[in-house]
Parts: C-alpha cells; sequence; structure tokens
C-alpha cells in the first residue's frame, strides 16, 4: 500500500497572517532616528526632528508616543504601477487628495480634497516621493482633539534618514516588504 498523497495548497491559496505588533524606538545618541522592530528584525527608520514626544502639539515635529492602530494605506498610482500587496484596507491616490491640518478646520485630521481655500493642508499627492507609500497610523482620530497633531503616518523616507515632521519614515524597499505583513489587527508601538 503506498503512503498517502499529500495535498499542498498552491502558494496564492496560503492566506497571509498579519503581523500583531511591531515597535519603533529611538536609536540611543540620535533621537531623530530609529529601528523599527518587526519580530527578529531592525528595519531603519527616520523620526520626528523632535523625536518621540509624550504630549504632541500640532508642528512640533515630535513623532507621538503610544500604541496605534494602523488604519488604511494608500499608493501613488503612478510611481507604484502595481497595487502593493497588503491586508490592510488600501487605496490609490488621486493628485487632489489631501490632509487637513488646520486645528480649527471641521476636516481637521482627515482626508480632504485640494484645492481648499484659507485651509492649510498636507498635499498627499508629492512630488518628493514621500507620500508614493502611506500608512495612516491611527493617531488623535477617536476622537479628534484640535491641536494635537495631524497627519501622523509611515511613509517613504527621504535618503540617509533625515528627520519627519512627526511620521516614522522607511527606505520604500522597506515599507513595500512590511505592508505584506501589515493587517487591521496589527499594533504600531513607538516609544
Amino acid at each position: 500500500m503506498s503512503p498517502p498523497v499529500r495535498s499542498i495548497p498552491h502558494p496564492k491559496a496560503v492566506r497571509a497572517v498579519a503581523l500583531a505588533a511591531i515597535r519603533v524606538r529611538p536609536l540611543v545618541g540620535d533621537r531623530r532616528r530609529g529601528h523599527l522592530l518587526v519580530g527578529p528584525s531592525v528595519i531603519p527608520c527616520a523620526l520626528g526632528r523632535s523625536g518621540i514626544g509624550t504630549v504632541k502639539r500640532e508642528g512640533d515635529g515630535a513623532s507621538p508616543r503610544g500604541r496605534f492602530r494602523l488604519r488604511a494605506a494608500a499608493y501613488r498610482p503612478d510611481r507604484l504601477t502595481v497595487r502593493p500587496a497588503t491586508l490592510l484596507p488600501i487605496r490609490a491616490t488621486r493628485s487632489h487628495d489631501g490632509w487637513c491640518d488646520a486645528p480649527s478646520h471641521r476636516r481637521y485630521n482627515r482626508p480632504l480634497t485640494l484645492p481648499c481655500p484659507g485651509v492649510s493642508a498636507e498635499e498627499m499627492w508629492r512630488g518628493d516621493g514621500l507620500y508614493d507609500l502611506v500608512v495612516d497610523i491611527d493617531y488623535n482620530r477617536g476622537p479628534i482633539r484640535p491641536g494635537r497633531g495631524s497627519a501622523i503616518f509611515m511613509h517613504v523616507a527621504r535618503p540617509g534618514y533625515p528627520p519627519t515632521e512627526g511620521c516614522v519614515a522607511l527606505a520604500r524597499a522597506d515599507l513595500l516588504r512590511l505592508l505584506r505583513r501589515l493587517g487591521p489587527g496589527t499594533r504600531l508601538r513607538i516609544g
């Protein structure tokens, strides 16, 4: 009698499992740079120009300390022609996408359509490539507190990892690889 034949699932049939948690810690000696810890892997990253802050304020340049959900991802389709693989909700950005950073506006710390005269907003369709791939970190979102910080993302880092305005930034290739393992249940711990 021959041994039973085991069925090996097709690679596309295997369900990816999202990471439960990832962690950012600052570098000793340079609080504006850090490491993203993913299990045994260590990925370099840039942090806010003021390092990690406990009490975040709009424009302070600090990355917020805490534990956060990852809400969704977005990518720029003219720069990433293939939709990135992820377990997070993902959408393509458009040239008129923005993110309100005006504390007194009703859309504060939420997406909006540009142009929006008289309202300060981040352009999500940037020329420098930083927002070619973005993960929305669930900071100051429920409830939204005016002036406590907005547009906190995980996004593409500039070469050499110079500081951000408060986000966590990774090399594009690292962010693309990491995105495959991020899902709605993943928690990001900063600090």
